[in-house]
Protein backbone atom coordinates (compact mmCIF):
# COMPACT_ATOMS: atom_id res chain seq x y z
CA UNK A 1 0.00 0.00 0.00
CA UNK A 2 2.75 2.58 0.82
CA UNK A 3 4.41 1.87 -2.53
CA UNK A 4 1.06 2.29 -4.30
CA UNK A 5 0.51 5.63 -2.59
CA UNK A 6 4.07 6.74 -3.36
CA UNK A 7 3.64 5.77 -7.00
CA UNK A 8 0.34 7.64 -7.24
CA UNK A 9 1.89 10.76 -5.73
CA UNK A 10 5.10 10.52 -7.77
CA UNK A 11 3.99 13.07 -10.37
CA UNK A 12 3.94 16.71 -9.25
CA UNK A 13 0.61 17.63 -10.81
CA UNK A 14 -1.14 15.23 -8.44
CA UNK A 15 0.01 17.41 -5.56
CA UNK A 16 -2.05 20.36 -6.78
CA UNK A 17 -5.50 19.00 -5.81
CA UNK A 18 -4.09 17.86 -2.47
CA UNK A 19 -2.56 21.27 -1.89
CA UNK A 20 -5.83 23.08 -2.42
CA UNK A 21 -7.72 20.47 -0.40
CA UNK A 22 -5.32 20.94 2.50
CA UNK A 23 -5.74 24.70 2.30
CA UNK A 24 -9.53 24.34 2.43
CA UNK A 25 -9.28 22.06 5.48
CA UNK A 26 -7.01 24.48 7.32
CA UNK A 27 -9.09 27.52 6.38
CA UNK A 28 -12.30 25.80 7.49
CA UNK A 29 -10.73 24.73 10.77
CA UNK A 30 -9.58 28.26 11.53
CA UNK A 31 -12.95 29.75 10.65
CA UNK A 32 -14.66 27.27 12.98
CA UNK A 33 -12.80 28.75 15.94
CA UNK A 34 -15.05 30.91 18.16
CA UNK A 35 -12.62 33.82 17.74
CA UNK A 36 -13.32 33.88 13.99
CA UNK A 37 -16.95 34.98 14.31
CA UNK A 38 -18.46 38.13 15.77
CA UNK A 39 -20.34 37.44 18.98
CA UNK A 40 -20.04 34.65 21.50
CA UNK A 41 -20.97 31.74 19.23
CA UNK A 42 -18.70 30.11 16.69
CA UNK A 43 -19.45 29.82 13.00
CA UNK A 44 -21.55 26.99 11.63
CA UNK A 45 -19.78 24.18 9.79
CA UNK A 46 -21.45 24.93 6.45
CA UNK A 47 -20.63 28.64 6.70
CA UNK A 48 -17.00 27.91 7.59
CA UNK A 49 -16.52 25.27 4.90
CA UNK A 50 -18.19 27.32 2.16
CA UNK A 51 -16.24 30.46 3.05
CA UNK A 52 -12.96 28.56 3.43
CA UNK A 53 -13.46 26.93 0.04
CA UNK A 54 -14.45 30.19 -1.61
CA UNK A 55 -11.39 31.98 -0.19
CA UNK A 56 -8.88 29.21 -0.98
CA UNK A 57 -10.18 28.87 -4.54
CA UNK A 58 -10.35 32.70 -4.91
CA UNK A 59 -13.98 32.54 -5.96
CA UNK A 60 -15.75 35.11 -3.80
CA UNK A 61 -19.16 33.49 -3.43
CA UNK A 62 -20.49 34.00 0.10
CA UNK A 63 -23.45 32.81 2.14
CA UNK A 64 -22.87 35.23 5.05
CA UNK A 65 -21.87 38.89 5.10
CA UNK A 66 -18.08 38.98 5.36
CA UNK A 67 -17.89 42.32 7.13
CA UNK A 68 -20.46 41.64 9.86
CA UNK A 69 -20.43 37.84 10.34
CA UNK A 70 -16.68 37.33 10.63
CA UNK A 71 -14.52 38.93 13.31
CA UNK A 72 -11.26 40.74 12.46
CA UNK A 73 -9.44 37.44 13.05
CA UNK A 74 -11.81 35.63 10.68
CA UNK A 75 -11.35 38.34 8.07
CA UNK A 76 -7.57 37.98 8.33
CA UNK A 77 -7.94 34.22 7.79
CA UNK A 78 -10.03 34.86 4.68
CA UNK A 79 -7.52 37.38 3.30
CA UNK A 80 -4.56 35.06 3.92
CA UNK A 81 -6.18 32.17 2.10
CA UNK A 82 -7.23 34.43 -0.76
CA UNK A 83 -3.54 35.26 -1.11
CA UNK A 84 -2.49 31.62 -0.87
CA UNK A 85 -5.14 30.51 -3.33
CA UNK A 86 -4.33 33.23 -5.83
CA UNK A 87 -0.63 32.60 -5.79
CA UNK A 88 -1.08 28.86 -5.93
CA UNK A 89 -0.82 26.51 -2.98
CA UNK A 90 2.01 24.54 -4.52
CA UNK A 91 4.00 27.60 -5.55
CA UNK A 92 3.58 29.07 -2.09
CA UNK A 93 4.74 25.90 -0.35
CA UNK A 94 7.68 25.70 -2.73
CA UNK A 95 8.67 29.28 -1.90
CA UNK A 96 8.38 28.66 1.83
CA UNK A 97 10.49 25.53 1.53
CA UNK A 98 13.10 27.41 -0.47
CA UNK A 99 13.27 30.23 2.06
CA UNK A 100 13.73 27.77 4.93
CA UNK A 101 16.22 25.35 3.41
CA UNK A 102 17.48 27.38 0.42
CA UNK A 103 17.22 24.21 -1.57
CA UNK A 104 13.99 23.32 -3.32
CA UNK A 105 13.09 19.67 -3.61
CA UNK A 106 12.78 18.46 -7.17
CA UNK A 107 9.17 17.38 -6.62
CA UNK A 108 8.14 20.81 -5.35
CA UNK A 109 9.91 22.57 -8.20
CA UNK A 110 8.05 20.46 -10.73
CA UNK A 111 4.76 21.09 -8.95
CA UNK A 112 5.37 24.82 -8.96
CA UNK A 113 6.26 24.66 -12.63
CA UNK A 114 2.98 22.89 -13.37
CA UNK A 115 1.02 25.50 -11.42
CA UNK A 116 2.46 28.60 -13.12
CA UNK A 117 2.60 26.79 -16.49
CA UNK A 118 6.17 27.67 -17.33
CA UNK A 119 8.34 25.39 -19.38
CA UNK A 120 11.69 26.72 -18.24
CA UNK A 121 12.78 24.27 -15.56
CA UNK A 122 15.98 25.95 -14.47
CA UNK A 123 14.46 29.32 -13.55
CA UNK A 124 11.37 28.18 -11.64
CA UNK A 125 12.67 29.59 -8.36
CA UNK A 126 13.39 32.96 -9.96
CA UNK A 127 9.95 32.99 -11.56
CA UNK A 128 8.26 32.28 -8.24
CA UNK A 129 10.17 35.07 -6.52
CA UNK A 130 9.32 37.52 -9.29
CA UNK A 131 5.68 36.48 -9.16
CA UNK A 132 5.63 37.11 -5.42
CA UNK A 133 7.24 40.53 -5.87
CA UNK A 134 4.77 41.52 -8.60
CA UNK A 135 1.73 40.37 -6.67
CA UNK A 136 2.74 42.03 -3.40
CA UNK A 137 3.70 45.25 -5.21
CA UNK A 138 0.32 45.52 -6.94
CA UNK A 139 -1.58 44.60 -3.79
CA UNK A 140 0.25 47.14 -1.64
CA UNK A 141 -0.12 49.89 -4.25
CA UNK A 142 -3.87 49.37 -4.44
CA UNK A 143 -4.07 49.06 -0.66
CA UNK A 144 -2.38 52.44 -0.14
CA UNK A 145 -4.57 54.18 -2.73
CA UNK A 146 -7.78 52.76 -1.28
CA UNK A 147 -6.74 53.42 2.32
CA UNK A 148 -6.03 57.08 1.64
CA UNK A 149 -9.27 57.46 -0.27
CA UNK A 150 -11.36 55.77 2.42
CA UNK A 151 -9.78 57.97 5.09
CA UNK A 152 -9.94 61.32 3.28
CA UNK A 153 -13.23 61.09 1.39
CA UNK A 154 -15.46 58.42 2.96
CA UNK A 155 -15.22 59.09 6.68
CA UNK A 156 -13.28 55.98 7.72
CA UNK A 157 -11.01 56.06 10.74
CA UNK A 158 -7.31 55.52 10.06
CA UNK A 159 -7.44 51.89 11.22
CA UNK A 160 -10.62 51.09 9.29
CA UNK A 161 -9.27 52.73 6.15
CA UNK A 162 -5.97 50.82 6.33
CA UNK A 163 -7.63 47.46 6.94
CA UNK A 164 -10.29 47.90 4.25
CA UNK A 165 -7.66 49.09 1.79
CA UNK A 166 -5.39 46.10 2.45
CA UNK A 167 -8.20 43.55 2.34
CA UNK A 168 -9.64 44.84 -0.93
CA UNK A 169 -6.19 45.24 -2.48
CA UNK A 170 -5.37 41.58 -1.87
CA UNK A 171 -8.84 40.48 -2.93
CA UNK A 172 -8.68 42.52 -6.15
CA UNK A 173 -5.34 41.26 -7.49
CA UNK A 174 -6.03 37.63 -6.58
CA UNK A 175 -9.55 37.70 -8.08
CA UNK A 176 -10.89 36.95 -4.61
CA UNK A 177 -14.04 39.02 -4.93
CA UNK A 178 -14.52 39.14 -1.15
CA UNK A 179 -15.59 42.52 0.18
CA UNK A 180 -16.08 43.84 3.69
CA UNK A 181 -19.04 45.90 2.46
CA UNK A 182 -22.46 44.23 2.32
CA UNK A 183 -23.14 45.67 -1.15
CA UNK A 184 -19.60 44.94 -2.43
CA UNK A 185 -18.37 48.13 -4.14
CA UNK A 186 -21.79 49.46 -5.16
CA UNK A 187 -21.42 52.30 -2.67
CA UNK A 188 -18.31 53.47 -4.55
CA UNK A 189 -19.65 52.96 -8.08
CA UNK A 190 -19.01 56.59 -9.05
CA UNK A 191 -15.68 57.00 -7.24
CA UNK A 192 -12.90 56.45 -9.81
CA UNK A 193 -10.18 56.46 -7.13
CA UNK A 194 -11.75 53.32 -5.64
CA UNK A 195 -13.14 51.62 -8.74
CA UNK A 196 -10.23 52.05 -11.16
CA UNK A 197 -7.39 50.71 -8.93
CA UNK A 198 -9.49 47.64 -8.16
CA UNK A 199 -10.19 47.19 -11.88
CA UNK A 200 -6.51 47.59 -12.83
CA UNK A 201 -5.45 45.09 -10.16
CA UNK A 202 -8.03 42.59 -11.42
CA UNK A 203 -6.79 43.09 -14.99
CA UNK A 204 -3.13 42.52 -14.05
CA UNK A 205 -3.97 39.48 -11.94
CA UNK A 206 -6.11 38.10 -14.75
CA UNK A 207 -3.36 38.30 -17.40
CA UNK A 208 -1.29 35.47 -15.96
CA UNK A 209 2.31 35.02 -14.89
CA UNK A 210 3.74 34.23 -18.38
CA UNK A 211 2.18 37.33 -19.94
CA UNK A 212 3.22 39.68 -17.14
CA UNK A 213 6.83 38.49 -17.27
CA UNK A 214 7.01 38.65 -21.05
CA UNK A 215 5.61 42.17 -21.12
CA UNK A 216 8.18 43.21 -18.52
CA UNK A 217 11.02 41.49 -20.37
CA UNK A 218 10.21 42.37 -23.98
CA UNK A 219 8.37 45.65 -23.52
CA UNK A 220 5.78 46.83 -26.00
CA UNK A 221 7.31 45.35 -29.14
CA UNK A 222 4.39 43.24 -30.26
CA UNK A 223 6.43 41.51 -32.95
CA UNK A 224 8.61 39.98 -30.24
CA UNK A 225 5.70 38.67 -28.18
CA UNK A 226 4.93 34.97 -28.10
CA UNK A 227 1.68 33.70 -29.58
CA UNK A 228 0.33 33.13 -26.08
CA UNK A 229 0.90 36.75 -25.08
CA UNK A 230 -0.55 38.08 -28.33
CA UNK A 231 -3.66 35.93 -27.92
CA UNK A 232 -4.10 36.90 -24.29
CA UNK A 233 -3.68 40.64 -24.85
CA UNK A 234 -5.83 40.73 -27.99
CA UNK A 235 -8.51 38.48 -26.53
CA UNK A 236 -8.62 40.32 -23.21
CA UNK A 237 -8.93 43.68 -24.96
CA UNK A 238 -11.72 42.39 -27.19
CA UNK A 239 -13.63 40.97 -24.23
CA UNK A 240 -13.23 44.19 -22.23
CA UNK A 241 -14.65 46.28 -25.04
CA UNK A 242 -17.33 43.74 -25.92
CA UNK A 243 -18.45 43.33 -22.32
CA UNK A 244 -18.48 47.08 -21.79
CA UNK A 245 -20.66 47.67 -24.85
CA UNK A 246 -23.03 44.81 -23.96
CA UNK A 247 -23.57 45.92 -20.36
CA UNK A 248 -23.89 49.56 -21.40
CA UNK A 249 -26.53 48.83 -24.05
CA UNK A 250 -28.49 46.18 -22.16
CA UNK A 251 -28.55 47.97 -18.79
CA UNK A 252 -28.63 51.60 -19.96
CA UNK A 253 -32.28 52.14 -19.04
CA UNK A 254 -32.54 49.66 -16.17
CA UNK A 255 -33.39 51.79 -13.09
CA UNK A 256 -32.04 49.09 -10.77
CA UNK A 257 -28.57 49.06 -12.36
CA UNK A 258 -27.05 51.66 -14.71
CA UNK A 259 -30.31 53.57 -15.10
CA UNK A 260 -30.04 54.89 -11.55
CA UNK A 261 -27.10 57.08 -12.58
CA UNK A 262 -26.98 60.17 -14.78
CA UNK A 263 -26.25 59.36 -18.43
CA UNK A 264 -22.63 60.51 -18.19
CA UNK A 265 -22.06 58.45 -15.03
CA UNK A 266 -23.03 55.09 -16.50
CA UNK A 267 -19.81 54.38 -18.37
CA UNK A 268 -17.50 53.61 -15.45
CA UNK A 269 -19.86 51.09 -13.74
CA UNK A 270 -20.35 49.37 -17.12
CA UNK A 271 -16.58 49.17 -17.65
CA UNK A 272 -16.02 47.88 -14.12
CA UNK A 273 -18.68 45.21 -14.58
CA UNK A 274 -17.02 44.11 -17.82
CA UNK A 275 -13.68 43.72 -16.01
CA UNK A 276 -14.80 41.90 -12.87
CA UNK A 277 -17.30 39.56 -14.54
CA UNK A 278 -14.45 37.48 -15.99
CA UNK A 279 -12.29 37.43 -12.88
CA UNK A 280 -13.38 38.66 -9.46
CA UNK A 281 -16.69 38.68 -7.64
CA UNK A 282 -16.82 42.42 -7.03
CA UNK A 283 -19.70 44.43 -8.41
CA UNK A 284 -20.65 48.10 -8.58
CA UNK A 285 -24.26 47.43 -9.58
CA UNK A 286 -26.84 44.93 -8.35
CA UNK A 287 -26.09 41.81 -10.40
CA UNK A 288 -29.36 40.18 -9.41
CA UNK A 289 -31.31 43.11 -10.85
CA UNK A 290 -29.80 42.85 -14.33
CA UNK A 291 -31.95 41.92 -17.32
CA UNK A 292 -31.95 38.26 -18.33
CA UNK A 293 -30.02 38.92 -21.54
CA UNK A 294 -27.35 40.70 -19.49
CA UNK A 295 -27.13 37.65 -17.21
CA UNK A 296 -26.62 35.41 -20.25
CA UNK A 297 -23.82 37.70 -21.44
CA UNK A 298 -22.27 37.57 -17.96
CA UNK A 299 -22.45 33.76 -17.98
CA UNK A 300 -20.52 33.69 -21.27
CA UNK A 301 -17.87 36.05 -19.89
CA UNK A 302 -17.52 34.01 -16.69
CA UNK A 303 -17.21 30.83 -18.74
CA UNK A 304 -14.33 32.33 -20.75
CA UNK A 305 -12.51 33.71 -17.72
CA UNK A 306 -9.04 35.26 -17.74
CA UNK A 307 -5.54 34.41 -18.86
CA UNK A 308 -3.75 31.10 -18.39
CA UNK A 309 -1.71 30.76 -15.18
CA UNK A 310 -3.60 33.72 -13.75
CA UNK A 311 -5.73 34.25 -10.67
CA UNK A 312 -8.87 34.14 -12.83
CA UNK A 313 -10.85 31.02 -13.68
CA UNK A 314 -12.91 29.84 -16.65
CA UNK A 315 -11.66 27.98 -19.68
CA UNK A 316 -9.19 30.86 -20.25
CA UNK A 317 -8.98 33.49 -22.97
CA UNK A 318 -6.48 31.61 -25.12
CA UNK A 319 -8.62 28.47 -25.07
CA UNK A 320 -11.71 30.36 -26.21
CA UNK A 321 -10.00 32.20 -29.06
CA UNK A 322 -8.17 29.06 -30.18
CA UNK A 323 -11.57 27.40 -30.58
CA UNK A 324 -12.84 30.40 -32.55
CA UNK A 325 -9.77 30.07 -34.78
CA UNK A 326 -10.52 26.37 -35.33
CA UNK A 327 -14.06 27.23 -36.42
CA UNK A 328 -12.79 29.97 -38.73
CA UNK A 329 -10.26 27.62 -40.33
CA UNK A 330 -12.93 24.99 -40.94
CA UNK A 331 -15.22 27.57 -42.54
CA UNK A 332 -12.41 28.69 -44.84
CA UNK A 333 -11.35 25.13 -45.61
CA UNK A 334 -7.74 25.64 -44.57
CA UNK A 335 -5.61 22.69 -43.40
CA UNK A 336 -3.82 24.38 -40.47
CA UNK A 337 -4.87 26.64 -37.62
CA UNK A 338 -2.73 29.76 -37.89
CA UNK A 339 -2.99 32.86 -35.69
CA UNK A 340 -0.81 35.95 -36.10
CA UNK A 341 1.12 34.09 -38.82
CA UNK A 342 1.96 31.29 -36.42
CA UNK A 343 0.73 27.70 -36.80
CA UNK A 344 -0.87 26.18 -33.72
CA UNK A 345 0.14 22.62 -32.81
CA UNK A 346 -2.55 19.95 -33.02
CA UNK A 347 -1.82 18.90 -29.43
CA UNK A 348 -2.74 22.37 -28.18
CA UNK A 349 -5.98 22.32 -30.17
CA UNK A 350 -6.93 18.97 -28.63
CA UNK A 351 -6.20 20.35 -25.17
CA UNK A 352 -8.37 23.40 -25.84
CA UNK A 353 -11.25 21.23 -27.04
CA UNK A 354 -10.90 18.94 -24.03
CA UNK A 355 -10.93 21.82 -21.55
CA UNK A 356 -13.93 23.50 -23.16
CA UNK A 357 -15.99 20.31 -23.41
CA UNK A 358 -15.16 19.30 -19.84
CA UNK A 359 -16.23 22.71 -18.57
CA UNK A 360 -19.48 22.59 -20.55
CA UNK A 361 -20.27 19.14 -19.16
CA UNK A 362 -19.24 20.25 -15.67
CA UNK A 363 -21.46 23.35 -15.68
CA UNK A 364 -24.38 21.55 -17.32
CA UNK A 365 -24.27 18.75 -14.76
CA UNK A 366 -24.02 21.21 -11.89
CA UNK A 367 -26.90 23.29 -13.20
CA UNK A 368 -29.16 20.26 -13.56
CA UNK A 369 -28.29 19.00 -10.08
CA UNK A 370 -28.72 22.35 -8.32
CA UNK A 371 -31.91 23.09 -10.25
CA UNK A 372 -33.36 19.75 -9.14
CA UNK A 373 -32.60 20.51 -5.50
CA UNK A 374 -33.74 24.14 -5.40
CA UNK A 375 -36.86 26.13 -6.17
CA UNK A 376 -35.20 28.93 -8.11
CA UNK A 377 -35.50 29.60 -11.83
CA UNK A 378 -33.02 28.05 -14.22
CA UNK A 379 -31.22 31.26 -15.21
CA UNK A 380 -30.16 32.37 -11.70
CA UNK A 381 -29.14 28.78 -10.95
CA UNK A 382 -27.00 28.60 -14.10
CA UNK A 383 -25.49 31.96 -13.17
CA UNK A 384 -24.48 30.78 -9.68
CA UNK A 385 -23.19 27.42 -10.93
CA UNK A 386 -21.10 29.05 -13.66
CA UNK A 387 -19.76 31.55 -11.15
CA UNK A 388 -18.72 28.71 -8.84
CA UNK A 389 -17.25 26.51 -11.59
CA UNK A 390 -15.35 29.41 -13.15
CA UNK A 391 -14.30 30.67 -9.67
CA UNK A 392 -15.58 34.17 -10.43
CA UNK A 393 -17.81 34.92 -7.46
CA UNK A 394 -20.48 36.99 -9.20
CA UNK A 395 -23.87 36.29 -7.66
CA UNK A 396 -27.53 37.11 -8.16
CA UNK A 397 -27.98 36.75 -4.42
CA UNK A 398 -29.58 33.30 -4.28
CA UNK A 399 -26.54 31.37 -2.99
CA UNK A 400 -27.24 32.35 0.61
CA UNK A 401 -30.87 31.19 0.19
CA UNK A 402 -29.99 27.69 -1.01
CA UNK A 403 -30.16 24.60 1.20
CA UNK A 404 -26.99 23.48 2.95
CA UNK A 405 -26.72 20.44 0.66
CA UNK A 406 -26.80 22.66 -2.42
CA UNK A 407 -24.22 24.99 -0.90
CA UNK A 408 -21.97 21.97 -0.39
CA UNK A 409 -22.40 21.10 -4.06
CA UNK A 410 -21.29 24.61 -4.98
CA UNK A 411 -18.30 24.21 -2.65
CA UNK A 412 -17.25 21.08 -4.53
CA UNK A 413 -17.71 22.91 -7.83
CA UNK A 414 -15.48 25.75 -6.64
CA UNK A 415 -12.77 23.26 -5.70
CA UNK A 416 -12.96 21.38 -9.00
CA UNK A 417 -13.25 24.61 -10.96
CA UNK A 418 -10.08 25.99 -9.38
CA UNK A 419 -7.82 23.03 -10.04
CA UNK A 420 -9.40 22.52 -13.45
CA UNK A 421 -10.82 19.49 -15.25
CA UNK A 422 -7.67 19.16 -17.30
CA UNK A 423 -5.54 18.98 -14.13
CA UNK A 424 -7.74 16.24 -12.70
CA UNK A 425 -7.63 14.31 -15.96
CA UNK A 426 -3.84 14.62 -16.06
CA UNK A 427 -3.50 13.54 -12.43
CA UNK A 428 -5.56 10.38 -13.03
CA UNK A 429 -3.96 9.44 -16.34
CA UNK A 430 -0.49 10.83 -15.89
CA UNK A 431 1.60 8.79 -18.29
CA UNK A 432 1.69 9.44 -21.99
CA UNK A 433 1.69 6.12 -23.83
CA UNK A 434 2.63 6.50 -27.50
CA UNK A 435 1.32 3.79 -29.80
CA UNK A 436 3.72 1.74 -31.89
CA UNK A 437 1.02 1.30 -34.48
CA UNK A 438 -1.94 3.24 -35.88
CA UNK A 439 -5.45 2.01 -36.64
CA UNK A 440 -6.90 2.50 -40.13
CA UNK A 441 -8.32 5.99 -40.70
CA UNK A 442 -11.94 6.67 -41.64
CA UNK A 443 -14.31 9.65 -41.93
CA UNK A 444 -17.52 9.31 -39.89
CA UNK A 445 -20.38 11.62 -40.83
CA UNK A 446 -20.66 14.69 -38.59
CA UNK A 447 -23.44 17.26 -38.42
Amino acid sequence: MPKLIERFMSHPIRWLPLGFFAAIVVATSLLLLPVSREGSEGAGFVEALFTGTSASTVTGLVIVDTGSYWSPFGQVVIMVFIKLGGFGIMTTSALLGMMVSRKMRLRHRLAAQAEVKTGAFGDVRLILLKALVVSVSVEMTVAVILSVRFYTHHGFSAGEAAWNGLFHGVSAFNSGGFSLFSDSLSGFALDPVVIMPVAVAAIIGGLGVPVIFELARRGHGRKRWSLHTKLTIAGTSFLFVGGFVVFLLFEWSNPATLGQFAWNERFMPAFFQSVVTRSSGFNSIDTGAMHEHSMFAAIVLMFIGGGSASTAGGIKVTTFFLLLAVIWVEVRGEPDVSIFRTRVCNEVIRQALSIALLYVAFIASGTILVQALSEHNALPVMFEVTSAAATVGQSTGITAELDSAVQMILSVMMFIGRIGPIVIATALAIRYRPRRFHFPADRPIVG
